[in-house]
């Protein structure tokens, strides 16, 4: 069975017109890519010293960035060391060119296909404990009420102290684990990592206060007994995981301020306002919100946080709704002096992608840019042949995504296909001319309503009866049950 997934997946990368293989000239190239630092500038800093620590999935290999803290007066010093894939994959290369058509890893259930060889990507590019690595750091001053107040990028030998997973550290700063091996064996550390949390909590309350939405969805993957898939796992948001992704969101919010105080064009990643922000609000006028004519990020941000306050158990189904009603985000070529693009999720004018550049594209191109702008040197790209691959890299990003989606759902239809005729509880994600799709609560699988979804609309509860499954083309049906 799982076989039967790879299969699905390769088919699904193929048929969406993404790389599921290296060429022989990638291959070639890097074979001839050489182990070591290199030649090391004066302009690189030696920050071996610090106590840099890696936080990231249970099994995640290709590992971009690092994270520190230090107190300062009444701030705290926050460093964030991205790895130097650029310093191995050079622009108009092969192993460029393979990653600028995929621009991203693509994570499926039965196999994953990095953007860059695992030769790098979980080794010679990858940050990993106890190896001297190359990195871009984003150096942060983060005051009491989480304001970055002062920040700059430099370039830097870094070194990982410490190898650790979300789900171990998430549970130790929640108070309900002991910490982990590495953090208690590691003078230091477990002070490090509570200065970090406390400044991660100030950065996420700035955001909010703003209106950043802290949203929760629900993305179940597949787990195998041995080659059957036996259940489908969600991963739960923690701690940690607010961690990495509250120091990601100022260091990319730094990056994007940086570029364009130096006067170079940039990539941004925008998520524009919702077109349909009227489902929005009569959405939370069935929980009795209400919200103004026009969006509000603020406005969206505070009822998302009473309906989390509320009712936490069912608020990833508010989420999700609320995620497919705002559309998706893409990338934008920004010029400086135009006026930043806008995220409407994170309420923020300046955001650029930089955290990633293992498996997303256009973190290398924000690399390249930022390490030229460090050298006082032109731009390596110009604003035209960004725009023509920020628009590229959304189109890529989408057809990943749809990859996933793909796989995830061959995995639900094998899992379901016992189950044909049974009735279940279910949230519409989805209503278009194209089709009405609907999550079930329990297990969080989603199909398409093929009988009775007249009226139907994001967000609406409906019960609905499994009719059919086709593992092969990603397909679960279902009829509504009035």
């Amino acid at each position: 069975m799982k076989a039967a997934l790879q299969r699905i997946a390769r088919h699904a990368m193929l048929e969406r017109g993404l790389l599921p293989d290296f060429s022989p000239a990638v291959l070639t190239e890097l074979a001839s890519v050489e182990a070591g630092l290199g030649p090391i500038g004066p302009d690189v800093e030696d920050l071996r010293g610090l106590s840099w620590a890696s936080i990231d999935n249970d099994d995640s290999r290709d590992l971009d960035q690092l994270t520190v803290a230090e107190a300062a007066a009444s701030m705290t010093r926050v460093l964030v060391a991205i790895a130097d894939v650029d310093a191995r994959v050079k622009r108009g290369s092969a192993l460029d060119g393979h990653a600028k058509t995929n621009t991203t890893s693509v994570y499926t259930d039965a196999r994953i296909f990095p953007m860059l060889p695992e030769r790098l990507s979980t080794d010679l590019t990858s940050l990993n404990e106890g190896q001297e690595r190359l990195a871009l750091v984003i150096d942060m001053r983060v005051d009491g009420e989480g304001v970055v107040q002062d920040g700059r990028l430099y370039r830097a030998i870094v070194v990982n102290k410490a190898k650790l997973a979300y789900n171990a550290v998430g549970a130790w700063l929640e108070g309900t684990a002991p910490p982990p091996a590495q953090v208690g064996a590691m003078p230091g550390l477990a002070d490090n990592l509570r200065l970090q949390d406390r400044a991660a909590q100030a950065l996420r309350r700035q955001r909010a206060e703003h209106g950043a939405l802290d949203l929760e969805t629900i993305e179940p993957h597949a787990v195998f007994d041995g080659d059957i898939v036996s259940d489908l796992r969600i991963d739960r948001p923690n701690r940690a995981k607010q961690l990495i992704e509250d120091f990601m969101v100022a260091a990319n919010i730094t990056t994007a301020r940086f570029l364009e105080q130096r006067r170079s064009p940039s990539v941004r990643r925008v998520v524009r306002a919702p077109d349909r922000w009227a489902r929005i609000v009569e959405l939370a006028g069935t929980y009795g919100a209400s919200l103004p004519a026009q969006p509000d990020a603020r406005a969206l941000s505070a009822f998302l946080v009473e309906r989390r306050r509320v009712d936490p158990q069912r608020f990833p189904d508010v989420s999700l709704a609320v995620v497919k009603l705002l559309g998706r985000g893409e990338y934008a070529a920004e010029t400086p002096g135009r006026g930043a693009t806008e995220h409407f999720g994170l309420a923020v004018r300046d955001y650029a992608h930089s955290t990633a550049p293992n498996r997303r594209f256009p973190d290398l191109l924000t690399q390249r840019l930022v390490k030229a702008a460090l050298a006082e040197q032109p731009p390596p790209y110009t604003a035209g042949e960004l725009e023509v691959l920020a628009r590229h890299c959304t189109e890529a990003e989408d057809a990943a995504a749809k990859v996933e989606r793909t796989v995830r759902k061959a995995a639900a239809a094998l899992l379901m296909a016992p189950r044909i005729g049974q009735t279940f509880e279910g949230l519409v994600t989805g209503a278009s001319a194209k089709g009405t799709w609907v999550r079930l609560l329990n297990p969080p699988v989603e199909g398409r309503v093929i009988h009775g979804f007249a009226g139907l609309d994001v967000g609406d509860r409906v019960t609905v009866k499994l009719e059919h499954t086709d593992p092969d083309r990603g397909f679960i049906d279902f009829s509504r049950r009035r």
